[in-house]
């Protein structure tokens, strides 16, 4: 009898456990990080197998463009440019992939900069502050994510992003070196869905007539 009481309680016990972990699991706020990537479709990300596209910049007359295709369970990349094509797997960079491997990193952070939030995290990020943006003068939301003085392929940069109520980037500013003057402004405009993925396809400054763009974007999932 004594042994049934004691089995009995000690279920209990554990039961009581089990809910109050759930529940403190549960409770665990949403940072504001983890909200501006669920509002751009980051619950979906795990299902994505390959994301296909292409970055170009428009100035002017002139165009520059360069496209890829990464597949992120596997970290496999392809880049396409006017002299060749090269496939590598960012597990294994070495000297002469650099130059390819920076220019990867540079444009899929234009693409996902909404997943760098949760996925970068060595970066820091500050608390959420309303404030006029830099270029369509209205009241948003902003964050600055800071990146160490040490490590990637450009260390000690800040970028100031704002953001909607609905948690979508509509602007941001880059400083170099997290230096206080701005190193470059742009919109983000034109969010469009790709298989569960939001993008924004357009990002322009405040001046002169300059549009870094996406195209040929395909998001296929397992």
């Amino acid at each position: 009898m004594k042994n049934f009481i004691y089995i009995t309680f000690t279920m209990l016990v554990f039961v009581a456990c089990k809910k109050e972990n759930k529940k403190q699991v549960e409770s665990k706020p949403i940072s504001i990080a983890e909200k501006i990537a669920n509002a751009h479709g980051f619950e979906n990300w795990k299902q994505v197998s390959e994301i296909q596209f292409a970055f170009n910049v428009n100035k002017d007359s002139s165009h520059f463009g360069r496209s890829w295709i990464w597949k992120p369970k596997t970290n496999e990349v392809t880049s396409f440019s006017k002299k060749d094509t090269l496939t590598y797997n960012r597990n294994k960079i070495d000297s002469t992939l650099t130059k390819t491997d920076r220019s990867f990193i540079n444009d899929k952070y234009w693409l996902l900069v909404p997943f760098q939030l949760v996925w970068d995290e060595s970066a820091t990020i500050s608390e959420a502050t309303k404030e006029e943006s830099p270029i369509n003068k209205i009241q948003l939301n902003k964050i600055t994510i800071s990146y160490p003085n040490e490590g990637g392929y450009t260390p000690g940069d800040a970028y100031d992003i704002y953001f909607g109520d609905d948690f979508l980037i509509k602007e941001w500013i880059f400083r170099k070196g997290n230096q206080k003057e701005p190193s470059l402004i742009a919109t983000f405009e034109n969010h469009q869905d790709f298989n569960g993925i939001k993008i924004a396809l357009n990002h322009k400054k405040p001046e002169g007539n300059w549009n870094l763009n996406f195209t040929n974007i395909k998001v296929l999932k397992e």
